[in-house]
């Protein structure tokens, strides 16, 4: 252990903060970030707020700066009881994906907690935003801010302009399709700038002046055409609308016959929000490991260079065994794997591959095993993978047994599950395969997609569901879906499944059935 050092050279001491230890902190784990562990990380910005607005911008899915909606509320009172009867604890920091990254911290924080969370979230999150390919590729940092800003703006003047529940029934089918509102498979357009979003309300106010609708009232098309046209019909008209296409509410935006500008305007402003937590949802293991591994790193520095003391260094290690605790699969408490934990565990074991490796690592990880360069590995790591290829490709069998993990076999039919595969020598194939597969959100999420519409015919929409080992949607939750996307849509909605392998038909539903 390291000899106390004079106080004098203490980051803080006591619990008590103001903001010039604040910056004082920042400033000296900000500097051995980028000494020890090489980070790049976009400006910071930090600021105080309450419990309570930290309640508040958990009800609003994180982000503070948010439209209101009525759901927001609902769950904002579900968090404050689960709060106020200490059923549930607060997440100490909040921290956005955008240039400058906006860190919120919570007051009631010690300001040893506040060191903590500035190095897991000022500087672990903010590097891995700013240098994972998926936010490089699928996010704009410098341009989130500004137009949630303009989102709530937009919807509060709708509110004022249209009234609150005429938005509210837009919203609420909106957030309904949000699983199925992001593009999965094609890089999305950037957001506008502040000049493009000016000119869009400019070009909305005009629209809405000038909306005609008489749209709806156009005659459908006769009959009489021949198999062979009807058949070629079908094809230009699929390829006009450049279908099938995977992104509901991008659908409905440009093609639904009964919104008005306005409503599309506010289908765009859900969709992008959904596009912008969809690389958060593909990284939970990999960011949350990665902040993690980098406040434990920082902190256990500062402390060995004299920088914190112990008292503080107690508190810190107390609240990082809290965020990584791991209940086993027969405790009470367990609900999952926490991704604090794995990820943690797998880039320390990297970590220990690259410095002290066994033959078995040799063995698995012939490219890193003692190489030495632990840091530019994790690096590289951060840069490169998501959960499932991060998984794939790096989970050791020395974690394996650590973790004592195994995969059960779940068939429906039968009536009990079978243990497939353990932690030995012929298992961990077998679980590192299954444990990457279940982080695989296009493997995991439902494919559905609009596959047919005949705008100027009966302008029924007909969505397909790809149905992958038998996994069919759940009926209530299906049907109550298909009545929002009837409400964007204002006709006939039909879901066809269809097997993935055979191609044959499973089920078939349409909104009338659902209707009332």
């Amino acid at each position: 252990m390291p000899k106390q050092a004079p106080k004098s050279d203490l980051l803080f001491s006591g619990s008590d903060w103001n903001f010039q230890t604040l910056s004082r902190a920042y400033e000296a784990i900000e500097a051995l970030a980028r000494e020890e562990l090489k980070l790049d990380i976009y400006p910071v910005q930090m600021e105080i707020i309450t419990s309570e607005q930290m309640l508040d911008a958990y009800a609003s899915v994180g982000m503070p700066l948010m439209y209101r909606h009525w759901s927001f509320g609902k769950h904002f009172l579900q968090q404050e009881l689960l709060y106020r009867k200490g059923g549930r604890g607060l997440a100490y920091e909040i921290v956005i994906n955008s240039d400058p990254c906006v860190v919120y911290l919570m007051e009631e924080n010690t300001m040893a907690l506040q060191a903590l969370v500035t190095a897991h979230a000022a500087l672990g999150h903010n590097h891995f935003f700013k240098n994972n390919y998926l936010f490089q590729q699928w996010t704009d940092a410098d341009a989130i801010l500004g137009y949630l800003d303009f989102a709530k703006g937009f919807i509060t003047g709708c509110e004022e302009k249209h009234g609150v529940a005429k938005v509210e029934a837009i919203l609420d089918a909106a957030h309904a399709l949000m699983e199925q509102g992001v593009f999965r498979y094609r890089r999305p357009p950037k957001l506008s700038s502040e000049k493009q979003r000016e000119g869009l309300r400019e070009r909305l106010d005009y629209e809405e002046r000038t909306y005609n609708d008489l749209w709806r009232t156009l005659p459908t098309a006769k009959g009489g055409e021949k198999a062979g046209d009807v058949k070629d019909g079908i094809a230009e008209r699929k390829k006009a609308l450049n279908l099938p296409q995977e992104n509901l509410l991008y659908f409905l935006e440009k093609n639904s016959l009964i919104l008005e500008p306005w409503q599309r305007e506010i289908l765009r402003i859900v969709r992008v929000i959904a596009q912008y937590f969809y690389p958060q949802r593909q990284t939970q293991v990999m960011n949350e490991g990665c902040a993690t591994f980098v406040h434990y790193t920082l902190m256990n520095a500062l402390f060995d260079r004299g920088r914190i003391s112990e008292g503080a260094m107690l508190e810190i290690l107390r609240n990082h065994s809290n965020v990584v605790f791991q209940p086993a699969f027969d405790d009470p408490r367990f609900s999952g794997i926490n991704p604090y934990a794995l990820g943690l565990d797998m880039m320390q074991d990297i970590k220990r591959i690259c410095t002290e490796p066994t033959s078995e690592d040799r063995d698995w990880f012939p490219d890193i095993a003692g190489n030495g360069n632990w840091r530019d590995t994790l690096l590289d790591a951060w840069a490169n993978y998501r959960d499932e290829s991060f998984i794939r490709q790096f989970l050791s069998p020395t974690l394996m047994r650590k973790w004592r993990m195994f995969v059960l076999s779940d068939a429906a039919k039968a009536p009990y599950y079978e243990v497939a595969s353990i932690h030995n020598e012929r298992g961990y194939e077998s679980i590192r395969a299954t444990l990457a597969h279940s982080y695989d959100i296009g493997a995991n999420r439902a494919d559905i997609q609009v596959v047919d519409v005949d705008l100027l015919g009966d302008r029924h929409l007909r969505l397909q569901h790809k149905v992958t080992d038998g996994i069919m949607l759940e009926g209530n939750s299906r049907d109550a879906t298909l009545r929002h996307i009837r409400t964007l849509w204002g006709y006939e909605v039909s879901l066809e499944g269809i097997d993935a392998k055979t191609g044959s038909a499973v089920y078939e539903c349409s909104s009338r059935q659902t209707a009332g």
